[in-house]
């Protein structure tokens, strides 16, 4: 059982709701948790009642009340090398705000069974920092840039970024099996997201979806493969790896929208992974200028290109 806890609102803290300031404030404790709690009117806002949505202010001043949270029979503690591998991987880190060029495996946050992911390394690695958050996401299986902001103000204006079409310009790389036409140069299908009876989380394109638009660049054609940029304009789960399955033309190394008997022969030439890497991010910071990011295509990718040449 803790203590009751007062937290003063930081300016950079002030507009953001009570359930997320809580959350950020009071790591490890459940959601259900918290909104019980200020439900029943134990979180106080300046002594006074408050609900879940309200937008805090600076001074404002939330007394929390003694919460007994279940000890964790153990911490899952990141290796010494894989903290080696992101402190080397970071391709930025001023103004508040951190790049990293995440490796492909790598949750982005725990949950749904990880133990450990991305965000959760970096604040264990740095003891915890006041403030390190995520401002977008990528796939557990995609490599490349990833934006972290250290400060609530960046964390704010990039999401307000991503919201507005084109105001971010992202680059992925993909290896898609099959001649890709070279009229196709823009996807405009809306996705869904839905459930399988097994719990499986997919995504489809569906008239009932939201409104999802990605182009299309061919890279360099193979006999089999066409190396390809995309550049999504909307920000959807799964957007680009759905949009080339709607194409006709599904990324290689995709054990959930990809063809398996292709699968397991580009695993033969050395593809044990998906193909796909977030390969530059370019964007406009106050103050600063326009900031452009770039990760190089990951070793194991690369040779697998090589190899597409050779056999060419």
């Amino acid at each position: 059982m803790s203590e009751v806890q007062f937290f003063e609102v930081s300016a950079e803290e002030q507009e953001q709701r009570l359930d997320n300031f809580l959350s950020s404030r009071l790591k490890g404790v459940p959601k259900s948790m918290l909104y019980r709690i200020i439900r029943k009117g134990e979180v106080r806002v300046n002594k006074g009642r408050s609900k879940p949505d309200r937008r805090l202010q600076a001074g404002d001043v939330v007394r929390v009340p003694p919460i007994r949270v279940a000890q964790r029979s153990s911490r899952a503690v990141p290796s010494s090398q894989l903290v080696e591998l992101l402190q080397n991987n970071i391709l930025y880190d001023e103004s508040g705000l951190l790049v990293v060029n995440k490796p492909a495996g790598l949750a982005v946050h725990g949950g749904s069974g990880v133990k450990l992911g991305l965000i959760e390394v970096l604040r264990q690695a740095e003891g915890h920092p006041p403030f390190l958050e995520l401002v977008h996401r990528l796939d557990k299986d995609t490599s490349g840039c990833i934006l972290i902001a250290r400060k609530r103000s960046v964390l704010k204006y990039l999401q307000a970024n991503l919201r507005e079409k084109g105001t971010i310009e992202k680059k992925y790389h993909l290896l898609v099996n099959g001649n890709w036409p070279a009229a196709i140069k823009k996807v405009d299908a809306p996705l869904l997201r839905q459930l399988r009876p097994s719990g499986e989380r997919f995504v489809k394109v569906s008239e009932e979806g939201k409104a999802s638009v990605t182009r299309f660049k061919v890279l360099e054609r193979f006999e089999s493969a066409t190396l390809v940029e995309a550049f999504p304009l909307t920000g959807r789960t799964h957007q680009i790896r759905v949009h080339a399955k709607h194409a006709g033309h599904p990324l290689l190394g995709d054990e959930k929208y990809g063809n398996d008997d292709v699968n397991l022969r580009m695993s033969e030439n050395g593809l044990r992974r998906l193909f796909l890497h977030a390969y530059s991010l370019a964007f406009e910071m106050p103050e600063i200028g326009k900031l452009y990011f770039e990760a190089p295509l990951p070793e194991e990718l690369n040779r697998c290109l090589n190899v597409l040449r050779d056999g060419d």
